[in-house]
């Protein structure tokens, strides 16, 4: 770009004004003259750019927020970019034959300002988001798909990783670096590098164009979700105060007339509205307006969108030689095919959906009452609290004044430094951050006294950041980079309350909060020697997570941190004792919700043709697998941000029930112990599982662990569905 502008333009007049050398000199002093240009170029913009500066500061550096407009990614990006392909560039025209040192360490290594760029922008677009950053991603999502495909698709580099792949076992390479070199061989393959000129060209505007598409849904979906629907005090009733709270304050910065409230269109609102609205036609008006987000033919419908990039995906599976979309994206995962991660679903889906016909039967004795004939979506999870109530004498909202955020976050804490060794110390202030409600925390093996690094804790909903729960890191430490400390973020969408008021969460919202810290957890304690070994499979990457929920509701949490957020008693016996018993209520609702969308992700993504009519394959769908009427997908296809918004989850929503599939039998395995932080169990799981990253095969990891593969028994045990032999 203009690095590689400018040093063209300089040599070209250098060699001008050199007449009285040789040629071959000439070229040389040319070469250096552009190349010490370039870099005072470059040193001139890096100074004017504070995004492509290093981090400095504690923990061997953190991003200097307070630095950052939105106005320096152009400039940013075009910079890191290009030093991101001189690195490689000096990878593939390297004269001296290859090696693991001189071709898989620099490309290890390759990109470090980009790497900065990325994090920086990951945290705009996903919580900062603004119709400025949303324009620097339709630029940039592209240009840099572009960038990437450029070293993908460049058959010097492929040549010489396939010269080190073909001689691999006289190298002699250890356990971690024979896994980089596979894995990376593996992916160039995947990724084209086998295609001739005319399909890398093609498979290269085919990327570039999923990644405007990418941006266009993301930016669709965030549209329609900072929506809201307006209430009045009476169709608000029953409506539990902290939600009432958080829409009146929504409403008086919308400057609604007092007495009203505006119901935002996400999650974090809507559930509770549909779980306490005694007002019907309010709790219709909101679920409707939340499950069609994506789906209603005005400029934010994404039903074009989609089916695009439903074509271009299958297109560009037969491009690569795989039977469709899934069977590319499933190459790189621990079910390997469509058919595996088919089957597990299958084997959960008909008790599923049974357990939804027994509880809209429970359902109908209280609905009856009110003149129902049938239960709706929108009565779903409102007579579900009659039933909880009923059969339970427990309420999700009798819990809540038990689950006080700071109390959960304390209790998420003391769990981690009992189970693993993480220590964290709150220290808000201390670094820059990007929003004021951005809490921070100082992390430390409690055992060795390291330093493990910095978590950033960001809360609250608020306008410009997407709708769910994540964590992110802007940087995990590796052997090969000088064992950095990390820096990583969990980020939630809990309501804001008033001044002084308490942050009172659902059990649910209570789960949500520990999985995302067991995300944080796993990227705390890797320990590989390569950033290539530091991911995992989409299908195992949620196990870390999916395990650490289990911890909430132990007897030691619930007795120091279940605390009374008025009297600071702990959660009294009989109401723990209510929760176990109520342990596999509505699993069929929560199955249901969650599977029928992983089932209509793989059947779309099997299509080989992939041409679609994006409602009408939806709906075609569920008519196929049965679903229940009563019900809906947890994540339609028109907001389907998981599938959409890159390829990241595409072909692989199923990868939650089959990491499900081991959370459940590694929680069996401290079930056996005997005491849920048994050490002998968590430093087995901490060292097999969690510091091994992806150094070694996950499926050999989960053997060396348990001593098995795991048993799907475990799971329907858990949901309370029937177990097979």
């Amino acid at each position: 770009m203009t690095k590689k502008i400018l040093l063209t333009t300089t040599a070209a007049l250098t060699l001008g004004a050199c007449g009285t050398m040789g040629e071959e000199e000439a070229i040389s002093v040319a070469e250096a003259m552009a190349t010490a240009a370039a870099e005072a170029a470059s040193e001139e913009v890096m100074a004017a750019n504070p995004m492509l500066e290093e981090w400095t500061g504690p923990y061997d550096g953190v991003p200097q927020w307070q630095e950052y407009e939105v106005e320096q990614f152009d400039t940013a990006y075009e910079v890191a970019i290009a030093d991101y392909l001189a690195d490689m560039d000096a990878v593939a025209n390297n004269p001296a034959a290859p090696t693991f040192e001189n071709t898989m360490i620099p490309m290890e290594l390759a990109g470090e300002k980009l790497d900065r760029v990325n994090s920086i922008f990951s945290v705009y677009s996903s919580n900062l988001s603004t119709p400025a950053v949303q324009a620097v991603d339709k630029e940039w999502s592209p240009k840099l798909t572009a960038a990437y495909d450029s070293v993908t698709l460049n058959d010097a580099i492929f040549q010489r990783i396939k010269t080190l792949y073909d001689a691999r076992d006289t190298l002699g390479l250890d356990a971690q670096q024979m896994r980089l070199l596979t894995r990376e061989y593996d992916f160039y393959v995947r990724s084209g590098a086998l295609l001739d000129a005319a399909g890398k060209e093609r498979l290269s505007a085919m990327n570039s164009r999923l990644a405007e598409l990418f941006s266009e849904f993301s930016s669709r979906v965030l549209a329609d979700e900072s929506t809201y629907t307006v209430a009045t005090e009476a169709q608000m009733a029953g409506v539990t105060e902290d939600i009432k709270s958080a829409a009146r304050a929504l409403a008086e910065a919308e400057g609604l007339p007092a007495g009203q409230y505006a119901l935002k269109n996400t999650r974090s609102i809507v559930d509770p509205v549909l779980s306490f609205g005694d007002d019907r036609a309010l709790r219709e008006e909101v679920w409707r307006d939340f499950v069609n987000r994506g789906d209603n033919g005005n400029a934010n419908d994404t039903n074009a969108v989609i089916a695009e990039i439903v074509k271009i995906r299958a297109d560009r599976a037969k491009l690569l030689g795989y039977e469709s979309h899934a069977h590319w994206r499933m190459q790189d995962t621990m079910a390997g095919t469509p058919d595996r991660a088919m089957e597990l679903m299958m084997k959960v889906w008909p008790a599923a959906i049974a357990r939804v016909d027994e509880e809209v039967a429970d359902m109908m004795e209280f609905a009856s009452a009110d003149g129902l004939t049938e239960i709706e979506p929108w009565d779903y999870l409102y007579y579900q609290e009659k039933v909880r109530k009923a059969k339970y004498d427990l309420s999700q909202d009798e819990l809540k004044p038990y689950f006080e955020l700071n109390n959960m976050v304390d209790g998420m804490i003391w769990s981690a430094e009992q189970l693993y060794g993480i220590k964290m110390v709150e220290n808000t202030g201390a670094v820059p951050v990007y929003h004021p409600d951005i809490r921070t925390f100082e992390v430390t093996n409690s055992r060795t006294g390291e330093n493990i690094g910095l978590f950033y804790f960001d809360t609250f909903a608020r306008d410009g950041k997407r709708s769910g729960a994540w964590m992110n890191s802007f940087r995990i430490g590796t052997k090969l980079e000088g064992d950095k400390q990390g820096l990583f973020t969990n980020n939630n969408n809990f309501n804001k309350p008033g001044p002084g008021e308490p942050v009172l969460i659902s059990l649910d919202d209570a789960s949500t909060l520990w999985h995302e810290f067991g995300h944080a957890i796993h990227y705390m304690l890797v320990d590989v020697d390569y950033p290539g070994l530091v991911g995992t499979q989409r299908d195992f990457v949620e196990y870390p997570s999916q395990v650490n929920e289990n911890w909430l509701l132990t007897r030691p949490i619930l007795d120091r941190f279940a605390l009374h957020y008025q009297t600071g008693e702990p959660m009294p016996q009989e109401l723990v004792d209510k929760i176990e018993k109520s342990s596999t209520f509505n699993e069929g609702y929560a199955t249901v919700q969650y599977l029928s969308s992983a089932l209509v992700d793989m059947m779309l993504h099997t299509d080989p043709d992939g041409d679609v009519d994006v409602d009408a394959f939806e709906k075609a769908a569920l008519e196929a697998i049965d679903m229940p009427e009563e019900t809906v997908m947890r994540h339609r296809l028109p907001q389907f941000l998981h599938l959409f918004s890159s390829d990241s989850y595409s072909a692989g929503y199923y990868s939650y029930l089959w990491s499900e599939t081991m959370d459940a039998d590694t929680w069996a395995a401290f079930e056996e112990a005997g005491n849920p932080y048994d050490r002998a169990t968590a430093d087995a799981f901490r060292i097999n599982i969690l510091e091994s990253g992806n150094a070694t095969d996950r499926a050999e990891a989960y053997r060396a662990f348990r001593g098995r593969d795991p048993d799907v028994n475990a799971l329907l045990k858990r949901r309370g569905f029937p177990v097979g032999e």
